[in-house]
C-alpha cells in the first residue's frame, strides 16, 4: 500500500465531512471533485435547492439526509445540523453536506465548521459555482461590461432594513439573493436612494433548470408585471447591463426550454 493509500486509509477510519458546493441548477454544473466525492459518499446532507439527479450518484448503500434549508420552507434548525454531521463524523463516516451553489455564499457554512473543529472532526469545503454568478450568465446577461458595468454587488436581500440602499444604489450592477419576497422594497428603497425608475431589472427563476424564467422590465414596472408570478427562488439582477441580453444571446434553443417575459 503506497504512502499516500495509507493517508487516505487513515482519513476513512476517523471520518471527515466535506462542505461541496453543488453548483446551480442541473447535475451538469457540478464540479469533478463534488462527483468524485458524492459517489464515494457514506452520508450526505442536502439542502431543499439541491438537484435530486445528485443523489443517484451517491452509492446506493449512502445515507441521505433532507434538511430543507428554503425560505418560507420547514427546515431542520441549523444547531440540529451541526449536531448531525459531528455525529456521523465521530462514527468514522465519509460525509458530504451538499449545499445548493457555492458553500461560502450564503451557504451558512461557518456554524458549522465551528461545530466540527469543536469536535475536533476532519472538514474540507469544496468551492461551487454560485447562482450569483451563473444565473445572470446562462440568461446572457453579462455582470461586467466596459462602458455599463465597472463593478458589481452582490447581496441577500433576506433583511432588507439592515443595508445600506444609500450605497448599494449607486454601484453599477446589483446580484440580490433570496429577494423575491421583498421586491416591492427592494425597488422603493432603490428608487428613494436616487436610482432611476427606469433602470433595467431581470428576475431570472430556477436558473439552470430545465423549468427555468426569466422576465425583464424597469424598476418602476416590475412589480406589476409579475404580480401574479411565482418568482422564488430567484436570482435578480438590477442594471444596464439587462439591457444587453438581446445582443449577448448566446443561441435561440436556449429559449425552448424558458419561459421568457419581457412586456
Amino acid at each position: 500500500m503506497s504512502l499516500s493509500e495509507n493517508a487516505e486509509s487513515r482519513i476513512r477510519r476517523s471520518g471527515k465531512v466535506y462542505l461541496v458546493g453543488s453548483g446551480v441548477g442541473s447535475v451538469d454544473y457540478l464540479t469533478v471533485k463534488g462527483q468524485r466525492l458524492l459517489s464515494q459518499a457514506e452520508v450526505v446532507i442536502y439542502d431543499a435547492l439541491v438537484d435530486n439527479a445528485l443523489l443517484e450518484i451517491v452509492p446506493v448503500a449512502c445515507l441521505k439526509i433532507d434538511v430543507g434549508k428554503r425560505g418560507g420552507k420547514p427546515s431542520t434548525p441549523q444547531a440540529d445540523i451541526n449536531r448531525i454531521l459531528v455525529e456521523y463524523c465521530q462514527r468514522g463516516k465519509q460525509v458530504v453536506r451538499l449545499k445548493s451553489g457555492d458553500p461560502f455564499i450564503f451557504g451558512r457554512s461557518s456554524s458549522e465548521i465551528q461545530a466540527l473543529r469543536e469536535a475536533n472532526c476532519g472538514f474540507e469545503v469544496v468551492p461551487g459555482i454560485s447562482s450569483a454568478l451563473a444565473a445572470p450568465l446562462l440568461t446572457d446577461i453579462p455582470l461586467t461590461d466596459p462602458v455599463l458595468s465597472r463593478c458589481f454587488a452582490v447581496f441577500s436581500a433576506h433583511e432588507p432594513e439592515l443595508l445600506d440602499w444609500q450605497s448599494l444604489a449607486h454601484l453599477d450592477t446589483l446580484v440580490i439573493l433570496m429577494g423575491a419576497a421583498h421586491l416591492p422594497e427592494i425597488i422603493d428603497r432603490l428608487i428613494q436612494q436616487g436610482r432611476s425608475p427606469q433602470t433595467p431589472i431581470a428576475i431570472i427563476r430556477w436558473a439552470g433548470h430545465p423549468e427555468q424564467q426569466v422576465w425583464t422590465g424597469t424598476l418602476e414596472a416590475i412589480v406589476q408585471q409579475t404580480a401574479r408570478q411565482t418568482l422564488s427562488p430567484c436570482v435578480i439582477v438590477i442594471g444596464e447591463v439587462v439591457r444587453l441580453r438581446p445582443f449577448l444571446r448566446s443561441s435561440p434553443l436556449l429559449e425552448d426550454n424558458a419561459a421568457d417575459s419581457n412586456e
